[in-house]
C-alpha cells in the first residue's frame, strides 16, 4: 500500500501541494481527478522523487521512501507511466519494453502477460516506438512500467490524445490488473466517465489539497462529474 501523509511542497514562493494525506491500497484503484493545473502531476513527480518534497511523509509498505531517489523508488517496485507516454522513439518497441526491466539483474525475458494483454507489442516488437501511433505508444509505456513486475502502477492521463478504441483496450488492462489483487493502481485521469468506471475509491484535488473523497461506486451521487466541470 501506498500511504501518503501530510504532503507539502511548493514551487519557489508558491504552495502547490498542501498537506495531502491518502492512501492506494492493493487490489484498488484510486481515482485522482482535478482540472489542469491544480497539482496532480506534480504530486506525481514527488511520489516517483522527480520533484522534492518540502515536508510531510511517503510510504510504501513497510519502507519510507520520502526522500529516496527515484531509482529506489522504481526498485521498491514502483512503476510510472508519465503524462505524454515518453518512450523512447528511436528504440524499437522490444527495447522500450527492456528498459522496462533494467532493475532485473542479469537477461530476463519480456514476461508474456504484457503481450496478452496488448497483443499489437508483440505484433511490432521490431519497429521504433517512434513509428508507433499514439494510443500504440500508451499501450507500450504501460508494457514498459509493467515489465518487472511493480507493487504499485502509477498512471498520470492515460486517455490523453488516445484514440476510443485503444482506451476501451486500455480500460480493460487496468482493471485486469486489478482483478488479480497483488498490485495497487493509482490512476490520474481528467477523462470522468474512464475514470468513474475504474474506481474503486476516489480523490479530487483543487488549489493543491483534496477537496473530496470516497468509493468510486459514489462518484455520481457526490456530484464528483460537477466539480470537474466548474
Amino acid at each position: 500500500m501506498l500511504t501518503v501523509d501530510k504532503l507539502n511542497q511548493y514551487y519557489g514562493g508558491s504552495h502547490i501541494l498542501r498537506d495531502l494525506a491518502f492512501d492506494a491500497p492493493t487490489g484498488k484503484v484510486t481515482t485522482l481527478l482535478g482540472r489542469n493545473g491544480v497539482g496532480k502531476t506534480t504530486l506525481l513527480k514527488c511520489l516517483m522523487g522527480l520533484v522534492p518534497t518540502s515536508s510531510g511523509a511517503i510510504r510504501f509498505g513497510a519502507q519510507d521512501l520520502t526522500h529516496a531517489p527515484s531509482h529506489q523508488r522504481v526498485q521498491a517496485g514502483i512503476g510510472y507511466v508519465p503524462q505524454g507516454r515518453e518512450i523512447f522513439p528511436r528504440l524499437t518497441v522490444e527495447e522500450n519494453l527492456r528498459m522496462g526491466l533494467a532493475t532485473r539483474p542479469g537477461a530476463t525475458n519480456i514476461p508474456e502477460h504484457i503481450f496478452d494483454m496488448f497483443p499489437v507489442l508483440k505484433q511490432m516488437l521490431r519497429r521504433r516506438g517512434g513509428d508507433l501511433s499514439g494510443g500504440q505508444q500508451q499501450q507500450l509505456a504501460i508494457g514498459r512500467a509493467l515489465a518487472f513486475g511493480p507493487k504499485l502502477l502509477i498512471l498520470d492521463e492515460p486517455t490523453e490524445g488516445i484514440q476510443p478504441s485503444i482506451i476501451k483496450d486500455i480500460e480493460r488492462a487496468i482493471r485486469a490488473l486489478a482483478a488479480e489483487g497483488s498490485m495497487a493502481i493509482l490512476l490520474v485521469e481528467q477523462y470522468y466517465d474512464f475514470a468513474q468506471s475504474l474506481a474503486d475509491q476516489y480523490l479530487v484535488m483543487e488549489r493543491g489539497e483534496i477537496i473530496r473523497r470516497g468509493a468510486g461506486a459514489d462518484m455520481e451521487k457526490d456530484g464528483v462529474r460537477e466539480l470537474l466541470s466548474v
